[in-house]
């Protein structure tokens, strides 16, 4: 196993566990999100991967998971922060959980989200995401109060 050549870090799978390696992946995710490097953020994903963000249908593949992850930029979210709280492996198959917060950008309003999130993952050569969801944990009332509703 081997974190990505797009951020410049690789492993022997030797020195590094499944969880470590994800964990690690997982910031590069945010990393490559924050700075507006949407293509390396869908790098990250299987060719056939499932990305399912709220309020929205199923996107799969990179190509379309990149275009809604600009679409999320576009639209003001921003500073995203993910921490991993497990990552259950078994083989060449791991589930990762854990919580996110993010800042969303309307206008001259600041919204804040947070949440948690769900992601599979599954190691060919490299580790890659699988499957991706995420809920707010924000009440639906106080969500449609701050505007926050769908993406465009």
């Amino acid at each position: 196993m081997y974190r990505q050549a797009a951020f410049g870090a690789s492993n022997s799978g030797a020195n590094h566990d499944p969880g470590s390696t994800i964990r690690g992946l997982t910031q590069d995710f945010c990393t490559a999100f924050n700075t507006g490097n949407y293509d390396q953020a869908a790098a990250l994903f299987r060719p056939d991967a499932q990305f399912m963000p709220p309020h929205r249908e199923s996107i799969q593949g990179v190509k379309a998971i990149e275009k809604v992850l600009k679409e999320f930029g576009d639209h003001g979210y921003e500073d995203l922060r993910l921490e991993t709280t497990n990552v259950d492996c078994s083989g060449d198959m791991a589930v990762e959980t854990g919580r996110y917060s993010v800042t969303i950008r309307r206008g001259g309003n600041t919204v804040a989200d947070a949440g948690k999130y769900l992601r599979s993952w599954r190691r060919l050569g490299a580790w890659l995401i699988a499957a991706d969801c995420w809920s707010s944990s924000i009440p639906i009332s106080e969500e449609a109060r701050l505007g926050q509703g769908r993406v465009a």
